[in-house]
């Protein structure tokens, strides 16, 4: 009983559609931009400025990388039956 509880638990932290992970590039970019408006007012002038922009940019990389690994594994299960069918490839 304890498997099965973690495993739909576990379900609830798996990206399955584009929406999803557009929630989630969202979040990640409203708590980046927070967390550069104080990157501003700690460190003013253009150290403050390039960490600001770090922030963002490290989301803009993360999103990027969910929608690659989404489209990955929507590939990957289109393909599996043609594996199942066929057995294992060499």
């Amino acid at each position: 009983m304890g498997k099965t509880m973690l495993r739909k638990i576990s379900r609830l932290f798996v990206i399955k559609t584009r929406f999803e992970a557009f929630a989630i590039i969202y979040a990640l970019a409203l708590g980046a931009t927070e967390r550069g408006a104080h990157y501003l007012t700690q460190f003013p002038g253009w150290g403050g400025a390039l960490l600001y922009l770090a922030t963002t940019c490290a989301v803009f990389m993360a999103g990027a990388k969910i929608l690659d690994c989404l489209k990955f594994e929507r590939a990957a299960q289109e393909n599996q039956p043609a594996y199942a069918q066929a057995g294992r490839p060499a």
